[in-house]
């Protein structure tokens, strides 16, 4: 079964936070592979929200009524399976979301159209308490997801999305366990990472 879209389409709000020295910062290390949890014994994990995007992915109706936008992001939201939170996303030429990740959710997303890049961070970032914090070396990640190519994750997972064509939209389905109580939106120069921005669901519904 397809999922079903919801009427309300948003474009999203460039975000360019400001990037700011750093101050006593603690370090982070790379840590080793660990599978995507499972949040919630009673809900999805990460491997089933995989399955859905995936899915929802290869549905070329579902893809085709997404209104596409030149100057930003549009995203409508899907219904996810297990009462997870679930959206597609249209990507204009050169856009990107800039590193955030998504609080204790799990989650997955995959492409339906075009190519998207994913740089990401093989860290556990603390829940609060910081403002700052330096990574060491060996901790960046990337990956090119094709047409039909996605990727699960667990919670606390940090990472941007980009679609680097300059010509072509790109088109995917996203999905996350429990609904996302917040985003951290981030900076980043060099090895410096700052905390910029929390947004809450009302910012984006």
């Amino acid at each position: 079964m397809s999922p079903s879209l919801s009427p309300a389409v948003s474009v999203s709000p460039s975000l360019s936070p400001a990037v700011s020295a750093p101050d006593a910062s603690p370090v982070l290390a790379p840590t080793g592979p660990r599978p995507p949890g499972r949040a919630n014994p009673v809900g999805p994990n990460s491997a089933e929200l995989l399955d859905f995007v995936r899915r929802a992915a290869a549905d070329p109706e579902l893809i085709a009524a997404l209104p596409l936008d030149p100057e930003g992001r549009t995203w409508v939201r899907l219904d996810g399976p297990g009462g997870s939170e679930a959206w597609l996303i249209g990507w204009p030429p050169g856009s990107g979301t800039g590193w955030h990740d998504h609080a204790e959710s799990l989650g997955a997303f995959a492409t339906a159209r075009g190519e998207l890049k994913e740089h990401s961070l093989a860290v556990r970032l603390p829940a609060s308490g910081w403002k700052t914090l330096e990574l060491e070396d060996g901790v960046d990640r990337e990956r090119r997801l094709t047409e039909g190519r996605g990727r699960g994750f667990g919670a606390h997972h940090v990472h941007e999305v980009l679609n680097e064509s300059a010509t072509e939209h790109a088109v995917s389905v996203h999905a996350y366990y429990p609904p996302l109580p917040l985003i951290r939106r981030f900076s980043r120069n060099g090895a410096v990472l700052r905390l910029e921005q929390v947004e809450r669901p009302e910012d984006w519904q």
